[in-house]
């Protein structure tokens, strides 16, 4: 029996040792198979974006069931049958979605006279600072100016007409997607455990217990995003919108609403949001107010990444703020707001499923050994685990 510490032969010396240095061989057995995968990555990205219309329902139902599913499980728990449990969550959700929708609209309609009336006194001063400023353009130049911008809005007519045409044709595929996501997410709240448990049959048996206790920790994980980011986009769009309504910028409600929307878009979501909210408040009441806003964004965003991200989503997604850049970047070039979406989400839960599969438990027992009856080593129980609340959906 060879000694522990005996040296290893050496790869590349013997009788009938390969020519080809051993540092390449390695090198080549890796290429290929990093090609096999980037191959593979092609082609599921290829029918992703042709079924682009089914996938993307599919996970925004997920992502909101990661949402409601706390809420359809505590039903349950109190003797109420699932099926209806599903129906309380969903009817409540969509009033509560449905309420929010009609005070934004309202609301837009009553204050947007006013921000009319104020960006008309904007752009007269405006007109009165370029003759008057430094720049002191002449009338004959701002008519000029004036003339070129009306002859390029007449030559881009068409495209203007078939930009509305094309937005139209959206919305109505927005709404069928729309209910294709609600269609979804009732089954994913309603049935998720059969659901999952028909998916689970396709891994082989010998892995089966580890392919779905990673995929209960994945759905784990989704889960903890969805709800700590709204969370953090609640607290971002009541700080905002609660400095907005101190210093009388108009329409606080809707841009209150877009701050917690852009939330969901991590790193420029609320940086987008939080300048539009600016450049309502300059257009509309002045520099100074602009100058306030953006310091109430500034301080809520500071508050958001030192204090509310860390303490609702440090713990559950263990992600790299690296990683969080490189997968936004990668999925607004690819997919636009939808890749920037769902990129974070996909890579907290493809992290979480990598970490449970390659991490064996204390007790786990070697490859080829029966497993034994511990409580600690058997898949999650519905009536008892906690990790169990991933599969609820899926």
């Amino acid at each position: 029996m060879n000694s522990p510490s005996a040296p290893r032969a050496d790869p590349q010396s013997g009788p009938g040792a390969s020519p080809v240095p051993y540092g390449l061989r390695v090198a080549a057995a890796v290429s290929w198979r990093l090609l096999v995968v980037a191959a593979a990555l092609t082609v599921l990205g290829f029918v992703a974006t042709r079924l682009a219309s089914v996938v993307v329902p599919v996970a925004v139902a997920l992502l909101l069931a990661g949402l409601f599913s706390p809420a359809v499980t505590w039903l349950a728990a109190r003797k109420v049958p699932r099926g209806l449990a599903t129906a309380i969550v969903l009817v409540v959700g969509i009033a509560l979605a449905g309420g929010v929708v009609t005070f934004v609209v309202i609301t837009v309609t009553v204050g947007m006279p006013a921000l009319i009336d104020q960006v008309t006194v904007s752009l007269t001063d405006l007109h009165t600072w370029l003759r008057t400023g430094p720049l002191h353009l002449s009338q004959g130049q701002l008519d000029q100016l004036l003339g070129n911008l009306t002859a390029m809005l007449g030559r881009n007519k068409s495209v203007i007409a078939s930009g509305a045409l094309t937005t139209a044709v959206t919305v109505g595929e927005l709404l069928a997607e729309a209910l294709l996501t609600v269609f979804c997410l009732i089954f994913f709240l309603a049935q998720g455990n059969p659901i999952w448990a028909f998916l689970i049959r396709g891994v082989p048996t010998r892995l089966r217990d580890r392919a779905d206790i990673a995929g209960r920790s994945g759905f784990t994980t989704l889960a903890h995003y969805v709800r700590g980011t709204a969370a953090v986009a609640f607290v971002d769009a009541a700080g905002i919108g609660l400095g907005l309504v101190i210093l009388g910028v108009p329409l606080a409600a809707p841009l209150s609403t877009l701050v917690f929307l852009g939330a969901f878009i991590p790193v420029i979501g609320s940086v987008i949001a939080g300048g539009i909210a600016v450049l309502v408040a300059l257009v509309a009441n002045g520099v100074w107010t602009a100058v306030i806003v953006l310091a109430v964004v500034v301080g809520v965003m500071q508050v958001e990444s030192h204090v509310l991200q860390p303490l609702l989503l440090g713990r559950a997604v263990r992600l790299h703020p690296l990683a969080v850049v490189l997968a936004l970047a990668i999925g607004l070039v690819t997919a636009g707001i939808v890749g920037a979406l769902l990129a974070v989400p996909l890579l907290a839960v493809f992290s979480s499923g990598v970490r449970s599969l390659t991490t064996r438990p204390e007790n786990d027992p070697p490859a080829g050994t029966a497993h034994p009856a511990d409580p600690d080593d058997r898949a999650p129980d519905p009536a008892t685990d906690d990790v169990h609340a991933g599969p609820e959906v899926c």
